[in-house]
């Protein structure tokens, strides 16, 4: 009798589309119970993604962006994050979206977490980091489609606010339970 652990045959894959964020492909695959399937598949770039924490006279804030996000359409508060680019180390590209959307550096950026966003249908990992040690270094360097507004956030009511209006991105979400399991 097969399990849900047991691996499936791969026959084959039929790129279907590229739209430049993503390609979706049909995979053909032989499930251990002998039955063959097709699946729709995204190959998409890794994310990274920092949960950036300033102390002040022993005070925790996190330090959070607010944009407008088109699938939703609605304003999202998030952690600095973005893409992988292609042949860049996971946690540089997490160190570079830091600094490009918010201004500030991590003295120390820890490994929190390495996830599949959505197993499913993507292909990509997500990481998320814990920034430490900030420090401003100057401005903004956004993209050209990019408009973030950050936000000095104290570490109390940005917990309160999980998954409520504007804290419902299930990515954060998880990034932000990586962050208090890592706190204790």
């Amino acid at each position: 009798m097969p399990n849900g652990s047991d691996p499936w045959e791969s026959r084959g894959e039929r790129p279907i589309q590229d739209f430049g964020i993503f390609k979706a492909s049909e995979v053909e695959r032989r499930g251990p119970h002998g039955k063959t399937g097709r699946f729709v598949i995204l190959d998409a770039p890794d994310w990274g993604v920092v949960v950036p924490i300033l102390t002040r006279n022993g005070a925790r804030y996190v330090l959070a962006v607010r944009q407008f996000r088109h699938g939703s359409g609605t304003v999202s508060l998030e952690f600095p994050g973005g893409v992988v680019e292609s042949g860049e180390d996971p946690e540089r590209a997490a160190a570079r979206e830091l600094r490009e959307e918010t201004g500030y550096t991590a003295g120390r950026l820890t490994l929190l977490g390495d996830l599949s966003p959505n197993p499913a249908i993507l292909t990509n990992r997500f990481r998320v980091y814990l920034a430490e040690d900030l420090r401003p270094e100057g401005d903004q360097s956004l993209d050209e489609h990019e408009i973030v507004d950050v936000r000095e956030i104290p570490e109390e009511e940005f917990l309160e606010s999980l998954g409520g209006p504007g804290w419902d991105h299930a990515l954060m979400l998880a990034a932000a339970f990586l962050y208090v399991r890592r706190r204790g």
